[in-house]
């Protein structure tokens, strides 16, 4: 079977609101497309002190993209602080989490999954050259340009603009080749193996 390749072009990402009504996302993609989603990424957009919608039985992962910082409170008495450029935090999506902005809005990278039905890492690299997806079983990519511009090298590539993303699965004996200069975010999204999905429930 051919690799499955879909290009995100940053001015199709669908605005909506936040699940408790206190703020506005630009969802990229989840999946399934469905309300019950196993994963989704979208760009969270912080104008005001508040807090995050809560969701129970999903992990998170943030990473800030735009603005000086974001200070994170937990009910246990945890304190984060997300300073430029692009320091990041994971918390359990059941947490009810305080957001301050010390300095400005924000804009931050947001990945929800559900630990038990998905295994999620999320990397943030450098693009100085080629970088290689090779094909593993049930293990799909996902692919964000914070900045700069790249290009895939496929039967029919597809280029990247800055704050574009892409999903990927290679095909069995090929790989696929990402080229360019800047930064991306990174998502191996791939089955859970037993131990941890029973580490999650």
């Amino acid at each position: 079977m051919p690799a499955t390749l879909r290009h995100l072009p940053a001015n199709e990402y669908r605005r909506e609101r936040w699940r408790n009504d206190q703020g506005w996302t630009r969802e990229i993609t989840r999946w399934p497309d469905a309300d019950d989603y196993v994963w989704r990424a979208s760009i969270a957009e912080i104008h005001r002190d508040t807090l995050f919608s809560a969701y129970p039985g999903y992990r998170r992962a943030q990473v800030l993209l735009q603005g000086n910082a974001l200070r994170l409170g937990f009910t246990d008495g945890r304190r984060v602080t997300l300073e430029a450029p692009h320091a990041r935090s994971e918390f359990d999506g059941a947490d009810v989490v305080a957001c301050h902005l010390p300095d400005g809005p924000v804009q931050v990278f947001n990945l929800i999954w559900d630990p038990q039905q998905i295994d999620a890492r999320l990397l943030h690299r450098p693009l100085v050259g080629p970088m290689v997806f090779l094909p593993e079983e049930d293990v799909r990519w996902f692919i964000h340009l914070l900045a700069g511009t790249a290009q895939l090298k496929a039967p029919q590539p597809i280029g990247l603009a800055g704050g574009d993303s892409l999903l990927a699965q290679p095909a069995s004996g090929e790989r696929l080749v990402l080229e360019g200069s800047g930064e991306v975010l990174v998502v191996r999204l791939a089955q859970p193996t037993a131990s941890e999905s029973d580490a999650a429930s």
